[in-house]
C-alpha cells in the first residue's frame, strides 16, 4: 500500500483540497434534534458518513467521542471503518503527546494495528519534538501520517509558539524538524505534516517541509477560505484546509450537508494548483 503522503496527494487531486470535520458537539446534536447519548452520537456520525463519502479527508474530533466513554469509542471505531469503506482518508484529531512508553502506547493505538488506527493523526510536540519519535516511527512503518501542531489558531498558543529559540520561533523549529523527518523518508512523499491555523498572522515557512499543511480555523474562528493561497510559502496542493462547524450547521439533512461540503470544496479548489 502506498504511504500516506502519496495517498493524500491522490485524494486531493481527485476530490479536492478539503478536510471536513466530524465534531459531535452537544450544541450540534441538540440542533439536529438528537439525544446527548451514544445513540445520538451514532446517528450524527451516520449522517456525516453519508454526506462526506466523496471528500478527500474527514477528521473526527476524538474528544467528543471520549465524552461518552467506551460507547463513544465504539461509535468512533465504526465511523472510521465506514469512512474507509467509502474511500475517504481518516484523520483522527487526537492531539496526542507524551513521552517514552506512554507515547509508544499512543502510537500503537492511533498509528499501529488497533481498531482506532487511522490514516493519520494529530500530535502535540510541546514535550519536545523528539518525544514524538515512537509515533513517527510507527506511522512510517504502517504507512500512516502525522500532523504535528506548529502554529495553532487559538490566541493562547502564540505565547509559546511565537517565542524565539536559536533565532527562530518555536513554531518554525517544529516545522523544520518535521521537514527533517520527511527528508529522511525520501523518495516517499512526506508523511509528516504540520498544523497552521488559518487565523495565524505570521505563519512559519513551510516551503521546505515536503509535506502537507493542515489549516483549521476557517469560518467560526475567523479564517477566510479565499485568503489562504501561499500561506507560509506553501506550494499548490500543499495546504489542506479543515472545516467543521461551518458545514455541520447545514445538517441534519444529508443532502443539505453534502451540498454545504461541496460549496466549501469549490471555494477552496484554487489551492489545488
Amino acid at each position: 500500500m502506498p504511504g500516506f503522503g502519496a495517498r493524500l496527494r491522490d485524494a486531493i487531486s481527485r476530490r479536492g483540497p478539503l478536510c471536513l470535520g466530524i465534531d459531535p458537539h452537544p450544541e450540534l446534536l441538540q440542533a439536529w434534534n438528537l439525544p446527548l447519548s451514544p445513540d445520538g452520537l451514532a446517528a450524527f456520525c451516520d449522517i456525516c458518513v453519508q454526506a462526506y463519502a466523496d471528500v478527500a479527508v474527514v477528521k473526527p474530533q476524538v474528544a467528543f467521542f471520549e465524552a461518552y466513554g467506551a460507547a463513544g469509542y465504539a461509535v468512533l471505531e465504526r465511523t472510521i471503518a465506514a469512512l474507509r469503506e467509502a474511500g475517504v482518508l481518516v484523520l483522527a484529531d487526537a492531539k496526542r503527546g507524551d513521552i517514552g512508553s506512554t507515547m509508544a502506547a499512543y502510537a500503537a493505538a492511533w498509528a499501529g494495528d488497533s481498531p482506532l488506527a487511522t490514516d493519520a493523526v494529530t500530535a502535540s510536540p510541546y514535550l519536545g519534538f523528539g518525544s514524538l519519535t515512537p509515533l513517527l516511527d510507527s506511522a512510517a512503518a504502517h504507512g500512516r501520517g502525522v500532523f504535528v501542531l506548529a502554529a495553532t489558531s487559538n490566541p493562547e498558543g502564540a505565547t509559546v509558539q511565537r517565542a524565539q529559540t536559536d533565532g527562530r520561533t518555536v513554531a518554525q523549529s517544529i516545522v523544520d524538524q518535521a521537514a527533517a523527518v520527511n527528508r529522511a523518508l525520501r523518495p516517499e512523499p512526506g508523511c509528516v505534516g504540520v498544523v497552521i491555523g488559518a487565523t495565524v498572522s505570521e505563519a512559519p515557512d513551510v516551503s521546505a517541509l515536503d509535506g502537507p499543511v493542515l489549516v483549521p480555523g476557517i469560518g467560526t474562528q475567523g479564517g477566510q477560505a479565499e485568503a489562504l493561497r501561499g500561506l507560509g510559502g506553501a506550494a499548490p496542493g500543499q495546504l489542506l484546509p479543515a472545516v467543521s462547524r461551518d458545514v455541520l450547521r447545514a445538517g441534519p439533512d444529508v443532502g443539505a450537508l453534502r451540498a454545504a461540503g461541496e460549496r466549501m470544496r469549490d471555494a477552496l479548489a484554487y489551492l489545488a494548483g
